[in-house]
């Protein structure tokens, strides 16, 4: 803007939410897709709040061609009247000032899951343009800001852009009128482009992502509609829609990754505590006062036929990732009423002996559990704006006491069934810990040896000498073939290499006894030395890195996705910390003709593109090479110094670090790809048949 429109009035409006500018991630976390997608949620959660309210059923969100994102719901709009104090409308109150709106106890929201006042200032500040349209009194009320600043746009007739022409208010802001609608519509329209000098220029909204949040918010407010629009391909539009009448219930039979032993159970209540809070006056002074607050408990579960455990918790429809009192007060109240129960019935389940002695952990009656935690509470102490976990000391208590009081009733039942599903979950959580104590009292025998002094390690394992975990690397290697030419190339000091044979079992389908009599499973483990599943100790891995060397064919790559299957079912932490790798071979060797100048030399390709680009060059020099280029089936075609320059080699081979960053979609792919279910698995190939290139099959 030109010097002389500079006023006081704009360092008002700008001078907090320059803050939010310079340190973005102290209020989204970060500036990547996921910063980009927590304002999203900050706009949302704006909307799910007035729904909770009793005000509204349908949210609509729009992802536009144009890369902005629309929010709609029909609550009952931001205030449009003159905040005294501010002298401004409640629409540029709410759009400019940091803590500032209705969730700071006033009695317009009992819960709600904005509580800072900054989610919508926040979003505002780091947006390129944003446009608010209120529906309220009658007609339609019009903002636009950029980057924080009111003002007005001039858009072409093509229709709004964020970088059209722009006049900021100087002397006084308008919240134009710009439509009439009926006395009873009323509802708030935010659309509004990401900054992209705040986020990176990779960042893109995730359309899986606000499926999966608006789903979970369908699930948490029965009888709430939320609509999910994707615009950006024009071509193809993709709509979902999601509404639920259950509740927490329903969302515990969707989330559920086994078959259930049990109903799904609903623990309801509620609970008061007194919370000295600043409370702002008439006269603008902060005074603490003491004031009743009231918890508001909702919870759904059950247990099923599995071992995992899938807990989630919600504090006003907000996900808490991280948990906090509420999960801490879940856990509580569940172990003190399964302790007490199994107390109680301790001859009937025939509990005795060194069994007695011991006692039944957290663990033991997590185990196969799906729970939803959901409570309502006004003005909830998160840590920090991102709101991942609950740090309200009093919901402890009151939590466990709803839990104590409604299980118990439960499993005090006099029906029929309630007292065989109480049974079966005692005999679960009784044969958990038996598990437990097993596993311990094994892990206590067989704890960590060296190579040296142990003769349970398989004979088929050429270990290496070093007992320096952070050095040494154990080669899982396809075939005896491939053994024999890896031993001549490796660095026998601090590699050393396991042979399998074949194609290993598929542990995403089979039990876990049939993993353990598996001989190569048990290999595998054996050699890794830290145990498996639940009492895997990355602490006690004899290697620091394990390597998958397989065949650069399809084979290969089945082979790899399976030992990968073992490592990501049973050996989760190895994943997690990123010591499991893929060797990455070759798949042709160019013998390119020396000269008087210039000695022989062998390039490696990796795949058929890079083949191509790479004798295109050649040509392209002038360079002279044999038209006989070797095609490698397999590892142990391979050389040994071969093997070492492009395969083993620290100093020249390449590796691909296996991550599970998106925990959950791997959950779902392993599943998709390798578990029981044929059904949806031969949907996807059917569904991906198009798209495969048949060159890549060895026929």
């Amino acid at each position: 803007m030109a010097q002389s429109d500079y006023s006081a009035r704009h360092l008002s409006v700008l001078e907090g939410l320059e803050a939010v500018r310079k340190r973005p991630g102290m209020y989204i976390g970060t500036t990547d897709s996921r910063g980009l997608m927590h304002c999203l949620w900050e706009i949302i959660d704006n909307s799910v709040d007035e729904a909770l309210g009793g005000h509204g059923d349908t949210i609509e969100i729009i992802l536009h061609p144009d890369d902005s994102v629309e929010v709609r719901d029909q609550g009952r709009g931001i205030p449009i009247d003159v905040e005294p104090k501010t002298g401004l409308t409640g629409v540029e109150v709410v759009m400019t000032k940091l803590h500032a709106g209705g969730k700071f106890g006033g009695g317009s929201y009992a819960a709600s899951g904005g509580l800072h006042g900054v989610g919508a200032s926040v979003v505002n500040a780091l947006s390129e343009r944003l446009d608010v349209w209120v529906d309220r009194g009658g007609a339609t009320h019009h903002m636009a800001f950029r980057r924080g600043e009111p003002g007005q746009f001039h858009d072409p007739a093509s229709g709004p852009m964020p970088d059209a022409e722009f006049t900021p208010f100087v002397t006084g802001s308008e919240l134009a009128k710009i439509a009439k609608v009926g006395k009873n519509v009323t509802g708030t329209r935010i659309r509004y482009w990401a900054d992209r000098q705040i986020f990176n220029k990779s960042s893109r909204f995730t359309f899986d992502d606000l499926l999966e949040r608006a789903r979970q918010t369908a699930f948490l407010i029965p009888g709430l509609t939320l609509t999910v629009r994707d615009q950006r391909n024009p071509l193809e539009p993709t709509e979902e829609s999601f509404r639920f009448e259950g509740g927490p219930k329903d969302f515990v039979d969707f989330v559920a990754p086994d078959a259930a032993i049990t109903d799904t159970w609903e623990l309801t209540g509620s609970g008061t505590y007194s919370e000295t809070v600043p409370v702002l006056k008439d006269n603008g002074q902060l005074v603490s006062e003491e004031v009743q607050r009231e918890c508001t408990v909702d919870i759904a579960l059950r247990w099923g036929t599995g071992y995992e455990t899938e807990v989630r918790s919600f504090v006003n429809i907000i996900a808490t990732p991280k948990g906090g009192t509420h999960q801490a007060g879940f856990d509580l109240g569940l172990t003190k009423v399964m302790r007490a129960l199994i107390s109680a019935n301790a001859r009937r389940l025939k509990l005795g002996g060194k069994d007695g002695a011991e006692k039944i952990e957290r663990d033991d009656i997590m185990a196969g559990l799906t729970a939803i935690v959901t409570i309502r509470i006004s003005e909830p102490q998160f840590e920090g704006q991102t709101k991942e976990v609950l740090g309200t000391g009093p919901v402890r208590g009151i939590v466990a006491k709803v839990v104590e009081q409604q299980l118990h009733a439960i499993f005090s039942s006099t029906k029929r069934d309630a007292k065989t599903q109480s049974t079966m979950v005692m005999e679960k959580i009784i044969s958990e810990m038996r598990a437990r104590v097993a596993a311990r009292k094994q892990k206590e025998i067989s704890r960590r040896k060296n190579a040296l002094e142990t003769s349970s390690l398989p004979a088929k394992l050429a270990d290496c000498r070093s007992n320096d975990i952070d050095q040494t690397e154990l080669f899982i290697v396809e075939g005896d073939s491939a053994l024999g030419t890896a031993k001549l190339a490796r660095h026998s000091d601090y590699q050393a290499l396991l042979p399998i044979r074949g194609k290993i079992l598929n542990v995403q389908k089979a039990s876990v006894t049939d993993m353990l009599h598996n001989a190569e499973c048990a290999s595998i483990i054996q050699v890794i030395g830290a145990g498996s599943g639940r009492t895997f100790d990355l602490e006690a891995a004899r290697y620091g890195k394990i390597i998958l060397m397989t065949d650069a064919d399809v084979d290969g790559a089945h082979i790899r996705t399976l030992l990968l299957t073992l490592f990501f079912r049973y050996m989760r932490p190895m994943v997690d910390a990123g010591k499991v790798y893929a060797a990455v071979p070759p798949l042709h060797r160019i013998e390119v003709s020396g000269s008087a100048r210039r000695e022989k030399e062998y390039i490696y390709t990796y795949s058929e593109k890079e083949l191509h680009e790479t004798l295109a060059d050649l040509r392209r020099k002038g360079r002279a090479f044999k038209d006989d280029i070797q095609r490698y089936k397999g590892l142990g075609e391979m050389d040994a110094d071969q093997l070492a320059e492009t395969t083993m080699d620290p100093a020249h081979r390449t590796l691909r670090k296996i991550t599970a960053a998106h925990a959950d979609a791997a959950e779902r792919v392993f599943e998709l790809l390798m578990g029981n279910e044929v059904g949806p698995r031969r949907d996807f190939i059917v569904a991906g048949a198009d798209s495969l290139d048949h060159r890549r099959i060895d026929a």
